[in-house]
């Protein structure tokens, strides 16, 4: 594995429209800047990563200073002719360790009960939804953790203005939550293990926890 400190030195460009990696040909929107097109995460070994658009300073200081690997993403501004910071990339248990973090500063927290943004009222409402169905779902998954995971998914990925409402989305982030939290899911990913294979590793563990919390029971060591 490259050095950390090297890692989170990388800056990735989000492309307008999908090119292609100059290693694989794979088509992405995120690239590190290569000799032409530039290079995909997969190939940069950051495909693990997921963006976390900016917005919310201090969920993203908290999340890049979690995370073993991250990077700042940048998109082109045609009108002012220049590269803006756009987010960052950095791990999954990362993100939802600065949303716990979040939860507990004052400041965070006077910001979300007087919002000031359209996006922020949509991110609310959603992630007010999102508890009430983890919690209806997953009983045993504790309250804090619940905001996290809701948190994570309203900030992750497009906008919740912008998102239909999907029940099945609230199983696969809880999923995903154990996968990333509760397992050694990422560290078997930074030692190179495909995807699938490392799913497969760590799947008894994920359901273990997943059957806890929809009996309503919530296991010490999760």
């Amino acid at each position: 594995m490259k050095n950390v400190s090297t890692q989170r030195g990388r800056t990735v460009v989000s492309a307008e429209h999908a090119r292609e990696c100059e290693l694989c040909g794979a088509a992405g929107d995120f690239f590190l800047r290569g000799r032409t097109s530039g290079v995909c995460l997969d190939c940069a070994d950051l495909g693990h990563l997921e963006f976390l658009p900016s917005g919310e300073a201090a969920l993203s200081r908290r999340a890049r200073a979690a995370s073993r690997l991250s990077a700042v993403v940048v998109r082109w501004n045609l009108r002012r002719g220049r590269y803006e910071r756009h987010g960052i990339l950095a791990e999954p248990a990362a993100i939802e360790q600065a949303a716990r973090e979040c939860l507990s500063d004052n400041a965070f927290l006077a910001r979300r009960r007087s919002p000031r943004t359209h996006r922020a009222v949509e991110n609310l409402r959603f992630e007010g939804k999102f508890v009430a169905a983890i919690r209806e779902l997953f009983p045993g998954c504790p309250p804090e953790r619940a905001e996290a995971i809701a948190i994570h998914a309203a900030c992750v990925g497009r906008g919740a203005a912008d998102r239909e409402w999907d029940p099945d989305a609230v199983r696969l982030a809880v999923e995903a939550s154990v996968r990333h939290v509760d397992t050694d899911y990422d560290e078997l990913l930074m030692a190179g293990e495909y995807r699938d294979t490392a799913r497969a590793k760590v799947w008894d563990r994920v359901e273990s926890v997943l059957s806890a919390w929809r009996d309503g029971v919530t296991p010490l060591d999760a």
